[in-house]
């Protein structure tokens, strides 16, 4: 198949499986075919997917990751004021590491609203159906919402990055609270803890909480970077002294690189007046 008949063969599919899309139409243009897609995909409930589908669906998404443009880890400057953070302004779906971060919600499933514009939805889109489902068997034995502050690890699928943690972040209305304050430090620390268990060695996060949540962005940021700091700086001494006594393959030393992924122009000056400018590429 050409990338756009992977495209529409992915279109019926999902369509004809969806009573309330079965009878649209398909769009003429590239950029209707692919909001019409997203939209399948976003409206998706988990169900069992053919293997014929998951052929077509990874190599079409695999080649939109490549046309997109894929920013390697290993292409980003650290920041002036630590070596081992980065920050890079862009779509976080385009970042080849080890693992990305979600913003996700209670539900941990993605976002079901049809091209919303949350990273939940940004990042189930890009990675393909198969991060539902694996979402929706985590959710299957747990039997309740993922509560905040704690941090959940699947696959990448199609997107760059090896592996996607999951995190639900605080709900802010009304005033910030010191629940909250603490919430949105556990996200950070909960991610990081699971990706030293998992032995990854770079991290890209986003902005936990700070969209659709409304945590105020300047505090988020400085929680961030504090709760980051601290958790690299105690890794560091407990693996100061592996790989005196080992012999063989590289040992694993913990976490490596932190990126921190913003979006806006006002998170990235304000995590530049926290960190410093770096030469990251855009």
């Amino acid at each position: 198949m050409t990338h756009e008949e992977e495209r529409l063969w992915l279109i019926d599919y999902l369509k004809n499986r969806n009573p309330l899309y079965r009878k649209l139409s398909v769009p003429q243009s590239e950029q209707g075919q692919k909001d019409m897609l997203r939209i399948l995909m976003n409206v998706w409930s988990p169900s069992p997917l053919s293997s014929q589908f998951l052929e077509v669906q990874n190599a079409y998404l695999r080649r939109e990751s490549i046309l997109k443009g894929i920013i390697d880890e290993r292409m980003l400057e650290p920041c002036a004021s630590d070596p081992r953070m980065y920050i890079w302004q862009g779509d976080i779906t385009r970042i080849r590491a080890d693992a990305i971060v979600n913003a996700a919600n209670g539900s941990l499933l993605g976002c079901f609203y049809p091209l919303h514009g949350c990273i939940d939805n940004a990042i189930h889109s890009a990675a393909g159906l198969e991060l539902r489902l694996a979402c929706s068997r985590i959710m299957e034995r747990q039997d309740h919402d993922e509560p905040a502050g704690r941090a959940r690890i699947t696959s990448g699928y199609c997107l760059p990055a090896k592996y996607v943690l999951h995190t639900v972040g605080p709900i802010v209305y009304g005033e910030l609270t010191d629940e909250h304050r603490s919430l949105l430090r556990s996200s950070y620390h909960s991610c990081l803890e699971l990706a030293e268990k998992n032995k990854l060695r770079s991290i890209v996060f986003c902005c936990i909480s700070t969209g659709e949540f409304m945590f105020p962005a300047q505090e988020a940021a400085v929680i961030a970077t504090d709760t980051v700091r601290s958790f690299l700086d105690r890794q560091s001494g407990r693996y100061s002294e592996i790989g005196s006594c080992l012999s063989g393959t590289e040992p694993y030393k913990g976490i490596e690189k932190v990126i921190l992924n913003v979006f806006r122009d006002r998170d990235r000056i304000i995590y530049e007046s926290l960190l410093g400018q770096t030469g990251s590429p855009e």
